[in-house]
This record gives C-alpha cells, sequence and structure tokens, in this order.
C-alpha cells in the first residue's frame, strides 16, 4: 500500500477507541510509516495526531503506553538513521556514484525537525516530552552524520524547557503526566549536559519523582503491595507454608517488578539524589524525609502482617515450601533490596547536601532530621539485615553520619534511644521481626553510650542486653548476641559510667566465660576480653578502687586455657552469614583455631594495657601457655601474635624497655621461640642444676 494511503488509513484508526483494537499494533504502523513518508507535513501531522489520538490516550495502559510511545520515535529515529547510512554506501558504488539523492525521501535533519514541530499545543506538554525524549535517546545510540551538533544542542534545550512546562501543569488534569516527567526524566537524564541540567526546576521535579517512585500505583504502593501476599500463604505438608508462584499476588508482585520505574529504580535514585542536592526550596527537603519515613513506616507494617515475616532468615528452609524458596520468595526480595538501595541512594544525596551547606539543618537545629534518617534505616532493617548492612557502603556513611550528628543532641539522642527500645525489656522477643529490631537497636546504642546519661545506660542499655548475654544454644542468634555484648562492652567503658561498670562487671565477666566458644565467636571474645582489661588499668577510676581486677581476669583466662580444649572450633553458620564478601574472600585460607589458641591470643593481646608490675609477671606465663599448643599451625600464630604485639607499636615506652629487657636477657627470646621444642625433645635431655656436671654413663668393663 502506497505511503499515502497508508497514512491516511491510520489516521482513521487513531480517531476512535474500541476493546477489541490492537494499539500495539497501530503504534508499530506508525512508527514504520514515519521514516518512510516524504513530505514533512505528514511526519508533523502523523506525530501530532499519535499525541493526542482517543484510540491511544483514551484509556491508557499506564506507563506501559508511554513507554510504548516512547520506543516508538526512539526506533524511528535510529531506523531513519541506517536509511540515510545505507543510502550513503550505496553511492559510493560506481554505477550509483552520478545518481542524486531520493527526491521522496528526507534526509535526518530535516526528518528530526518535522517530528519535533508535531508535539504542539493540541497535546499535553508532558506528552511532547515523549517525543523530544525519544529523538534524544535514539541520537545518543548512535552518530549520524546527516544530523548537525546544533540540532542536537537544540533537542536538548527543548527536553529541558518541555520538562519545566510540563512540571507547572502536571496532575491538575492527568496524574500520568507525573508519571510520565518521571519516566522520561529517568531515561534521558544521563544524556543531558551539565550546562543543560542546571536548568531544570528541581523545585517542582523532586516532590513529582518521590511520589511517583515510592507512593503511586507506577511504583513501590507505599508497600502496600505486601500486604496482598499474606492470603495466599498457605499451611501444606505439616509445618511447611506455601507462597504458590500461581497465586494473584505473587502474580502481582511480578507486574510490579516489571514496571518501567520499579524495573529501573537504581538509575532513577541517583537522579532523586541530584535533584536534591540542587533543589533551592530546602522545605521540599525536609518534606521529602518526611515521605521516605512513612513509606518505610508503611513497608514494615506491611511486612509484620505478612506470615512470611514469621519465619526466621536461618529457618526458611525448614518452614518454607521449595517452591517458595526457589521461585516466589527470590522475586519478593528483589523488589525489597531494590527499595532499600534506592531509599538509601536519596538519603546519601541528602546527607551529602547536608554536610555541604547545612541548608536544611538550619531550619530545625534539634537534630530532626538525623532521627528521621534513623527511623528510615531502621524500618528497613528487615530488608537490610539479610545482606548485611556492612556491605553496601553507602548504607554505612548514611548510617553512621546520621549517628555523628546527633550525638551533637544529647537530649534528643536520649529521646530517640527510648523510641527505639525493645517492646519488652529482659526478654527475648518470639518474633522474627522484634529480633531484627532489637538487633538494630543494640547495633545503633553502642555509637551512643558516650552521650547517653548513666541512669539512661542503667535503666535502658543494660536490660536490653541481659537476655542476650546470658542466653545460649541458639547459634542462629549469634549476630544479636555479639551486638549485646558490644553495647555492654561500650557502656562499661564510658567514663561516666564509672560506678556502673563496678557494679555489674562480675556479672558480665561470668557471662562472657559461660557464652564462649558456644555463643560468642573468637573474634569478639577477644575483643570483649582486652576491653575489659583496658576498663580496669590505669587512667580509669576503677583500677585505683580495685588494683588487682587485672591479676584476676588474666589468671581466669589461664586457668580456663590450661583446661581448654586443643580441637579447632568450628565457625557459626551465623557468623559465616554476616561475614562480608570482601572479609570471607580474605578469610578462605584461614582454619579455625582451637579454643585454647582463643584464651592464649586474647591474654597476649592484653599484654599492652597490663601495669608494669603485671606486665613483666605475665610476659613469661604467656610464652609459657604458648608452648602448651599442640597443634604447630595454631602455636606459630600465637608467636606471630606475640612478636606483633611487642614490635609492632603497640606498647607505650615504658612498657616496652620492659619487654626488651624480657626478650633479650631473661629469656624471652628462647621461651617464646624454641620453648615448645626444648620442652619436647625425645627425652634425652633432663632437667639439671645450672653449673652442674653431667652424669657419667657406665662402661662395659668387658
Amino acid at each position: 500500500m502506497p505511503a499515502d494511503r497508508l497514512l491516511g488509513t491510520l489516521l482513521r484508526s487513531l480517531q476512535t477507541y474500541t476493546d477489541q483494537q490492537d494499539t500495539p499494533r497501530l503504534l508499530g504502523t506508525a512508527g514504520s510509516l514515519l521514516t518512510t513518508l516524504s513530505n514533512p507535513l505528514n511526519v508533523t501531522l502523523l506525530t501530532s495526531q499519535l499525541l493526542f489520538s482517543p484510540a491511544i490516550w483514551e484509556r491508557p495502559d499506564g506507563l506501559q503506553t508511554c513507554l510504548r510511545v516512547l520506543s516508538l520515535f526512539h526506533s524511528a529515529v535510529i531506523a531513519k538513521g541506517k536509511q540515510q547510512e545505507e543510502w550513503h554506501e550505496l553511492r559510493k558504488e560506481p554505477q550509483y556514484s552520478s545518481q542524486p539523492p531520493l527526491a521522496n525521501s528526507l534526509n535526518c535533519d530535516e526528518w528530526v525537525k518535522a517530528v519535533v514541530k508535531g508535539a504542539d499545543e493540541r497535546s499535553e506538554r508532558w506528552k511532547h516530552l515523549l517525543v523530544i525524549g525519544g529523538l534524544l535517546i535514539g541520537l545518543e545510540t548512535r552518530e549520524y552524520s546527516d544530523i548537525t551538533r546544533a540540532l542536537k544542542l537544540i533537542i536538548d534545550s527543548a527536553l529541558v524547557t518541555a520538562t519545566n512546562l510540563a512540571l507547572e501543569f502536571e496532575g491538575q488534569e492527568h496524574r500520568l503526566g507525573a508519571y510520565c516527567v518521571a519516566l522520561v526524566i529517568n531515561h534521558t537524564f544521563p544524556i543531558l549536559s551539565d550546562a543543560e541540567r542546571a536548568h531544570l526546576n528541581y523545585d517542582r521535579l523532586l516532590p513529582v519523582l518521590v511520589s511517583t517512585l515510592f507512593s503511586s500505583s507506577e511504583g513501590l504502593e507505599s508497600g502496600y503491595f505486601l500486604g496482598r501476599i499474606d492470603l495466599d500463604v498457605v499451611q501444606i505438608q505439616g509445618k511447611k507454608f506455601n507462597w504458590s508462584s500461581r497465586s494473584g499476588s505473587f502474580l502481582q508482585v511480578q507486574g510490579l517488578a516489571s514496571r518501567p520505574l520499579v524495573s529501573s529504580m537504581g538509575p532513577l535514585s541517583r537522579v532523586i539524589a541530584h535533584a536534591v542536592e540542587n533543589v533551592k526550596n530546602s522545605d521540599l527537603i525536609q518534606e521529602m524525609l518526611n515521605n521516605l519515613v512513612t513509606f518505610s513506616r508503611s513497608l514494615q507494617a506491611q511486612w509484620r502482617q505478612n506470615k512470611l515475616s514469621e519465619v526466621d532468615p536461618a529457618e526458611e528452609n525448614l518452614f518454607l515450601h521449595d517452591e517458595t524458596l526457589r521461585t516466589a520468595l527470590p522475586v519478593l526480595w528483589r523488589v525489597l533490596k531494590s527499595a532499600l538501595f534506592s531509599t538509601v541512594i536519596v538519603l546519601r544525596g541528602m546527607m551529602g547536601r547536608l554536610l555541604s551547606d547545612g541548608l536544611a539543618l538550619n531550619q530545625s537545629d534539634d537534630g530532626s532530621i538525623a532521627i528521621s534518617v534513623l527511623h528510615v534505616l531502621r524500618n528497613l532493617y528487615f530488608i537490610s539485615s539479610r545482606r548485611g548492612s556492612d556491605s553496601f557502603s553507602h548504607y554505612t556513611f548514611v548510617y553512621l553520619t546520621a549517628i555523628d550528628i546527633l550525638n551533637s543532641y544529647p537530649i534528643q539522642s536520649d529521646h530517640f534511644i527510648h523510641e527505639i527500645r525493645p517492646l519488652e525489656l529482659g526478654r527475648i522477643p518470639q518474633h522474627p521481626l522484634d529480633r531484627c529490631l532489637d538487633l538494630y537497636f543494640l547495633n545503633t546504642a553502642e555509637h551512643f553510650t558516650l552521650t547517653l546519661s548513666p541512669s539512661t545506660n542503667e535503666e535502658l542499655l543494660v536490660p536490653a542486653t541481659s537476655p542476650y548475654l546470658v542466653s545460649g544454644g541458639n547459634h542462629h542468634l549469634l549476630p544479636i548476641f555479639e551486638a549485646a555484648h558490644s553495647v555492654m562492652l561500650a557502656v562499661l567503658s564510658a567514663p561516666q559510667s564509672a560506678a556502673l561498670t563496678a557494679q555489674h562487671l562480675p556479672f558480665y565477666v561470668d557471662a562472657l566465660f559461660k557464652v564462649f566458644p558456644q555463643n560468642l565467636s573468637a573474634r569478639q571474645f577477644r575483643l570483649a576480653f582486652k576491653t575489659l582489661i583496658r576498663v580496669i588499668t590505669p587512667p580509669s577510676p576503677l583500677s585505683t578502687s580495685q588494683p588487682d581486677l587485672p591479676s584476676i581476669l588474666l589468671e581466669l583466662v589461664h586457668n580456663r586455657a590450661l583446661n581448654a580444649s586443643q580441637a579447632p572450633l568450628e565457625p557459626h553458620p551465623a557468623e559465616l552469614a554476616a561475614t562480608t564478601e570482601r572479609q570471607s574472600r580474605q578469610d578462605t585460607d584461614l582454619k579455625p583455631l582451637s579454643e585454647r589458641v582463643v584464651l592464649t591470643l586474647a591474654l597476649i593481646d592484653s599484654l599492652p594495657n597490663l601495669p608494669l608490675v603485671e606486665l613483666e609477671e605475665w610476659l613469661p606465663l604467656a610464652s609459657f601457655l604458648l608452648n602448651t599448643i599442640l597443634d604447630s599451625r595454631m602455636r606459630n600464630e600465637c608467636r606471630q601474635r606475640f612478636w606483633e604485639v611487642l614490635n609492632g607499636g603497640e606498647m607505650d615506652a615504658e612498657r616496652s624497655q620492659i619487654c626488651v629487657a624480657w626478650w633479650n636477657t631473661r629469656g624471652g627470646r628462647d621461651a617464646v621461640l624454641f620453648g615448645w621444642e626444648d620442652a619436647h625433645q625425645d627425652g634425652e635431655s633432663q632437667a639439671v642444676m645450672s653449673g652442674a656436671l653431667p652424669a657419667e654413663v657406665a662402661k662395659s668393663k668387658l
């Protein structure tokens, strides 16, 4: 069919909408026809009709319709460029070199201008973005010799102008306009130059992007999609639960994951972060933060109402069906982790803005922004705790920066810690989500022990840690056990808590030795013991009232080590899951240590903190303990650590002098390096007094 007749047929089809109409087929026909029309007026007419055609826009399929129109112009400009390149290649052949250019064909420059003219006043402003954005993406895909650099710059500027105009009228007539602005900006923002980005109206753009991504039906729906899952989680095969991949809620999650904005949340969150950094009205930053708090709170509330939240991550293989584990859950957690990453990237941009100019902080000097950020991270901790929050550098930056800011406000810090306190102090909650929130509380409270009052440390932090310090038998709770020990050590180390330290130190020491090695890792035990020695030695006030405590603790470790097992300790599954990939790569070559070796290393670690008199006493005892280790590899690791303590700069000048004298003139070198070999010679040597003559061997008289 000739192009003019096909154009007439297509225009008539675009005028009306019917339920049986195949809109994608109409768009495909329009895309191919755009590249073949020779009259620029027809190109402009077809473009204009596509932007207000009832067949396309009377009942649009959300952003899918916008994406199809955007793809139409993107594909059309690429096809037009290939068409021109093929003609140029054809003219290089001798038999076609003398032929004039095609009379019924527009060059790329003319064609692009004709298409842009179709974005006229008969269609909404936000629809113009689909035309200009599609052309811009297509032109960026490859270089076209027929398109001048000046025209590309004009298209860049036209996109920014159209965006600003669309933002002025978005939402007044059609909510789809706001979603379309977010879609086009998300795809074209990396292409725009810095000069053109500076002309965007970020004060209008930021609220549109945030509400579209986190609250709209084309985004994350404020987390309400999680609440629909509970109805489809059914109990089968005894105690196992199944969320079928054929259920309606799973199909909805799949559809949500395939939405244009949700599937590209990473790039869109970076655009939002850039808008936060460039917005002029700082009140919009606070408004955005309030929206994030609302979104994260809603997401956590919907997750709590879900039966899947009642299953501990370490026990999913026991209580969830294989179909759920292999098919349904990976899709759900992919969406949730993308939501977490996007939220954190937005918060990263806000914290960067806060540190660079303090614009938002000037509006409220009571630490409320830092509190809101920490509440957002707490609400999303059921997601971040699965991956390990320390493996995400942006998360670590946002988390620690908010804590640093809030530490400047002691009253607000105390109020925040009381806000996130466990529901029941002194008890381990049964619900996995509550235990997850307890872990967040412990990890966060550890950073506030120097700011909080002694009464808060005693009445809130100590009772919150006590059930995790003495409980045992569940290796899946190892991260919470270690977090509780870290909080307790931070409380005992706080200068304002000297009286509290004297009161609770015996209880904690008893708990520490009871839980190791069953419910406490070797790393955490060594850190805890070293911290305790530092707390009870000078210049701590406790060293004056109870000067014998260091010797008592060292005796406990020494006696425990002499009777400890020398079998290698098995690593806890929870500890392995908590380690990051980087740490795992570093530890793959390290074999596990025995209980005796860990206790010996703990004693060696504490040597730099001992008073001078105790140091002289415990240097030979530590070397003796080292030589009781049977495994040569473990013994060599203790020797290496002993040498690092003596020679690595951990000792001050006075202690270093004692160590040098012991090493060189008091037998320290021989005891550490050759003590085990000297003590385990094959019975040939005997213990004799210094200077004694060897016993004469009786000679045979035969």
